[in-house]
């Protein structure tokens, strides 16, 4: 079985859809996407998320699931710094590195301002909204790996956010969110992929093929997207540092 973890293309927040250039990402990513034999689509439920999967969806004559838990990870925190709540997925490096806690992928959650903000709880849904789509294909979780009742070698699209990608991930992989929420960036349009592996009949578990990749755009000369990352040096003020 493969997933494939597809982020939006270049977004227009203020609108929920994609910038012109967003568009133009998301009809090469098509161009990717419909040359494969993908089984099942699902989507978050957010515009950004639907306007790419519809380019793709279109071409192929194709629908998609909504899905709830796919918009963009609505965990929130109240940051006494600040004096107001903001997302769980992005903290200043110093502030969170420092933690231990946060590097744990069973404790990560337990740190008093994840705790209060009953961040996991959003995360379970995520968790078993996912359990539910992969033993529908075929693979049912026990443990920290999957049972393969139906092995197979099925694709299925998920076009989603990065903040609720890194969640899924952790939940695949074993690692925890707040790793890849900071450490990892997946550029607008990207694929993902997984692949299952069955070395011992009946026992899976998920590999990562690919993360983040945006080769359909650099086959057209067509630039990434700076959304999700931050100024690689604080003098350039021409890149966001928060």
């Amino acid at each position: 079985m493969k997933i494939l973890i597809i982020r939006h293309a270049d977004p227009d927040y203020a609108k929920d859809s994609l910038t012109e250039k967003g568009w133009r990402e998301a009809e090469l990513l098509s161009d990717r996407l419909s040359a494969m034999d993908i089984k099942e689509f699902y989507v978050s439920p957010l515009g950004r998320a639907r306007d790419t999967a519809n380019v793709t969806l279109q071409k192929m004559n194709r629908t998609a699931e909504i899905l709830p838990w796919l918009r963009e990870f609505p965990g929130y925190i109240y940051d006494e710094t600040l004096g107001r709540e903001r997302i769980c997925w992005d903290f200043l490096p110093q502030d969170w590195t420092i933690i231990n806690e946060y590097y744990n992928k069973d404790l990560w959650h337990m740190v008093p301002a994840m705790k209060n903000g009953n961040v996991i709880a959003e995360a379970q849904k995520v968790f078993e909204g996912l359990d539910k789509i992969i033993e529908k294909n075929g693979y049912v979780r026990e443990g920290n790996l999957y049972r393969a009742v139906n092995p197979n070698r099925d694709i299925i699209a998920i076009f989603c956010h990065f903040g609720v990608e890194c969640v899924i991930l952790s939940h695949l992989l074993g690692i925890s969110p707040v790793v890849l929420w900071h450490g990892f960036c997946a550029a607008p349009s990207s694929v993902t992929t997984l692949v299952t592996e069955e070395r011992r009949k009946g026992i899976a578990y998920f590999r990562m093929t690919a993360f983040g990749d945006i080769s359909h755009l650099y086959a057209a000369g067509e630039e990434p997207s700076f959304s999700a990352r931050f100024c690689e040096t604080y003098d350039n003020f021409d890149e966001r540092h928060d």
